[in-house]
């Protein structure tokens, strides 16, 4: 029996069970063996786009479990449902089933922002991973224009890039689009034509433009004729153009094509401005690291030049001059003693012999990149064979790497380590007239933290006489290399002179943290 309920003394009239469904804010909804609709309450119907006078046997979004003495579903399930073309919504929904009958009473609730917002964080996170794994720009301009079509469900992206020059956009990353190799081209001529380049005025005034109802309009004017085909499917209607900016400047475009039935509102505008910011960020890199390029190439030209000037250069020089020498005394009417000749032709020898070890040097110096990639254990390997093999200096090499860590390690750090190696091994032949050089590189524990350290180490004359006779100390350009390609990594090198005598580079760099490979015996998924 139901009772009346006082509040503040006045008595109210009961709340019926019935009232309370039709007035929850939760749908409410019974459903039939298949999954269309016995009977909602108004909040369903609103929530799924119903027609109020026709509700019964209206299909519905939520599949009926296959028997109908299933026991309640635990936990909460979700499921898309788009009733219209561009009026996409996801439910959470819980089911029970209506005892002795093929049917269930389903609560809902519209989660569609909610799901939204998570991938759109999810995106987020993903490209901006992507961009700090120095993937190809094309590679990561790709993902990320994949990503943000799938995330928000749009019909097309485009994200173009500036070229060097800064006259002409490339496609780069392209979603639902396929990728037209003249889209420029085409879009100039469209310009002559008389079009209005939304894009453009995006990319000039730096600020996101949006416009609706954008694909009927291209679609009507002749001016658009040469993209028509480029641009007409997938069907879309909103159009979005948010330009790239790195360090204030231009350096792209990001285009989203919003699918019929979708409206652009703060929310999505946000999200197309957050992946933008990746998207800069990822040319930004990419021009950076260009940049990076092309001055270690220089330094390497650089560095080049003085070896052949201190070395072949003069060694070849000595050359000339002596066997001009000879020529100037048969010029004079006095042949040369035989003793004369004898001499020349041994200094001739010798300086020969020296050029072409030199130059064995510097062609084993300039093909590190390809031996790397095969690991940096074999790559020093095959340097220190090569080394002791066309020098004759016994060089010994040892890896001390009980984890197997090495090949895991980023191939530009390995790259860097092995170079400086290099360098160090090419001073000690070059300048410390040494018996024997010891290679030794390991990974090792410094406190909780992990550090690469390779060491070269001779038994030649040290630091202090091979300044004397004008070789390489802790001093000059290349130490200076070195010492800027270990502090690129947070590294250090440092040259001492052991107590036994000779001399010894030490490369230290430290290791970024990383997870094991495997938990409780399972592989991690990636």
């Amino acid at each position: 029996m139901e009772r009346a309920r006082v509040a503040g003394g006045t008595r109210t009239a009961p709340v019926t069970s019935d009232e309370m469904v039709w007035h929850a804010p939760d749908g409410l909804a019974v459903v039939d063996a298949e999954a269309r609709f016995v009977e909602a309450n108004p909040a369903a119907v609103l929530l799924c786009g119903l027609d109020p006078q026709a509700v019964a046997g209206a299909p519905s979004p939520f599949p009926a479990p296959d028997d109908a003495a299933t026991a309640p579903r635990s936990g909460e399930l979700t499921v898309a449902w788009e009733p219209v073309p561009g009026q996409r919504r996801e439910f959470a929904y819980v089911l029970a089933p209506v005892e002795g009958q093929a049917k269930w009473i389903v609560s809902f609730r519209d989660v569609t922002l909610g799901r939204l917002h998570e991938r759109r964080l999810a995106a987020i996170a993903k490209v901006a991973s992507s961009v700090a794994s120095k993937r190809s720009l094309l590679g990561t301009l790709e993902a990320l224009a994949q990503e943000v079509a799938r995330t928000d469900a749009l019909a097309g992206v485009q994200i173009l890039t500036v070229n060097s020059a800064g006259d002409r956009l490339h496609v780069m990353g392209s979603a639902g689009f396929g990728r037209e190799v003249h889209f420029f081209d085409k879009l100039m001529e469209c310009r002559a034509l008389g079009a209005r380049l939304m894009m453009l005025e995006a990319l000039e005034s730096r600020e996101p433009l949006v416009a609706p109802n954008r694909y009927d309009a291209i679609m009507r004017d002749p001016a658009w004729a040469p993209l028509h085909e480029n641009m007409r499917h997938p069907r879309w209607d909103w159009f979005v153009s948010v330009p790239l900016l790195a360090r204030g400047e231009p350096v792209g475009i990001l285009n989203a094509f919003f699918a019929p039935g979708q409206v652009v509102g703060e929310t999505e505008l946000e999200f197309l401005l957050a992946m933008a910011e990746q998207a800069a960020m990822a040319v930004d890199h990419a021009a950076l690291l260009e940049r990076e390029r092309d001055v270690a190439r220089r330094e390497e030209r650089q560095k080049l030049a003085r070896d052949l000037h201190d070395s072949v250069v003069q060694q070849v020089f000595s050359m000339m001059m002596q066997a001009r020498s000879l020529g100037v005394l048969v010029e004079r009417g006095l042949p040369p003693a035989p003793e004369k000749v004898a001499q020349v032709a041994d200094d001739l020898s010798s300086s020969a012999e020296a050029v072409l070890a030199d130059l064995r040097g510097m062609v084993v110096e300039l093909r590190p990149a390809a031996s790397t990639a095969g690991g940096l254990a074999a790559a020093l390997r095959s340097l220190v064979d090569t080394t002791s093999a066309r020098t004759g200096v016994d060089v010994s090499l040892e890896i001390d790497d009980p984890a197997a860590e090495l090949p895991g390690l980023d191939a530009d750090l390995l790259e860097d380590a092995y170079r400086i190696v290099a360098e160090a091994l090419h001073n000690s032949v070059k300048h410390s007239d040494a018996a024997s050089i010891a290679v030794r590189v390991a990974v090792a524990f410094h406190g909780r933290r992990r550090r690469l350290v390779a060491e070269v180490t001779d038994d030649g004359r040290g630091v202090g006489a091979a300044s004397a006779s004008g070789g390489s100390a802790s001093s000059g350009y290349g130490m200076t290399v070195m010492r800027e390609r270990a502090a690129r990594w947070g590294g250090a090198v440092r040259v001492r002179q052991p107590a036994g005598g000779g001399t010894s580079v030490r490369l230290t760099l430290p290791l970024p943290a990383s997870l094991p490979a495997t938990t409780a015996g399972l592989k991690v998924a990636p």
